[in-house]
């Protein structure tokens, strides 16, 4: 099953919008067939493992990282290519949140003759999924904070202007999390200032999924011409009464505009993710400035920060990492939903001349 989990993270960058799955065929201590899932619309993992072991699949062990899925969708169900296949018995990590699934891959394997058992290195599979089971589960995406900082918590000068606050290598670190992303959203703050593409530049295969990049534009305020709006474009999300047209075209490609309500200082962020949702976005990478970070953490919608410190001072004058706003005059009784307080350490490593700090939600 560890070697199952390997093979389900080689397709870390690519399965988007279905779960990262690897399948291993063994018997009798050998191993017979392995597969991973590569991309939406190409065969499952359990498949390219029976393809592998070929008549040596009958009578064998399956060890997979997710329940076989029950439904035709873009591929023929893989729980009949295990049946047909005559295999004894099924190993998988964790029952399959789809309601289209969610154990009747399970069901219909039993109903076969076929033993399965299910749990172990279930946690470790959700983690390689972390997006997949909460759109299905919460009904709304994994989303992750992406900040970098100074060691006196700034994140551009006192004086404005664009400053790398991060190294090099912190900046290739940060585009793998980019590349898992179903997602990028910024503000429109960010795109005026800073003028970012927000795709993905890595050089892991031939084939580059480059993930949807998302600007929230209360009044529609941003240059045609910016670059986030190149090279495939982006959905770009605007106030209901916002001034503007519904459909934009940027260089000869075409640009959506959604509207959404408005909320105290911008736009209703909890529509916003209904919507990404409904787009079947598993994780979400915010590169935001503070007050839209802010906002998100505020609602209680951030799971997880990733947070480069550099080893610099850039002056009480600068710009702080988050902007939590609260009542002048008043403070909280206890924590609001997404204060730092109720993150928790989940890794700490260098990244060059930076410390990456990866912090999760607090489950309890």
């Amino acid at each position: 099953m560890r070697r199952a989990l390997e093979l389900a993270e080689l397709g870390l960058y690519t399965t988007d919008p279905n779960p990262r799955v690897g399948c291993v065929i063994a018997d009798q201590g050998r191993v017979l067939g392995e597969g991973w899932h590569a991309r939406a619309g190409e065969p499952h993992a359990e498949v390219l493992a029976l393809r592998t072991a070929g008549q040596g699949a009958r009578g064998a062990n399956v060890y997979v990282t997710l329940e076989p899925c029950s439904h035709t969708g873009r591929t023929p169900p893989c729980a009949d290519a295990l049946i047909a296949a005559g295999v004894a018995r099924v190993w998988c990590c964790t029952m399959d949140p789809n309601p289209k699934v969610a154990g009747s891959g399970i069901a219909r394997l039993r109903a076969a003759g076929i033993e399965v058992s299910v749990g172990a290195f279930g946690q470790e599979a959700r983690a390689l999924n972390p997006g997949y089971f909460s759109r299905f589960e919460r009904h709304r995406p994994y989303i992750r904070l992406k900040m970098a900082m100074s060691l006196d918590g700034r994140t551009a000068p006192a004086t404005g202007g664009q400053l790398w606050i991060s190294g090099e290598a912190a900046r290739a670190d940060a585009q793998t999390w980019r590349a898992r992303s179903s997602a990028v959203l910024t503000g429109s703050g960010t795109v005026r200032c800073d003028d970012p593409k927000l795709n993905v530049r890595l050089n892991y295969g031939a084939w580059v999924r480059q993930p949807l990049r998302v600007v929230l534009d209360t009044e529609l305020r941003c240059r045609p011409d910016a670059q986030v709006f190149r090279d495939g474009g982006a959905l770009t999300f605007a106030a209901i009464d916002a001034a503007g047209s519904g459909d934009l075209e940027v260089g000869g490609e075409p640009q959506v505009v959604e509207r959404v309500p408005r909320a105290p200082g911008g736009l209703d962020l909890d529509a916003v993710i209904a919507r990404l949702t409904a787009l079947e976005m598993n994780e979400v990478l915010l590169e935001c400035g503070a007050r839209l970070a802010g906002a998100f953490v505020a609602r209680g919608l951030v799971d997880e920060i990733v947070l480069y410190v550099a080893p610099s001072l850039l002056g009480e004058n600068a710009a702080p990492l988050v902007h939590l706003a609260t009542p002048l005059g008043t403070a909280p009784a206890s924590p609001a939903p997404g204060l730092p307080r109720n993150f928790e350490f989940s890794d700490v490593r260098r990244i060059g001349d930076d410390v990456r700090l990866v912090l999760t939600l607090r489950k309890h």
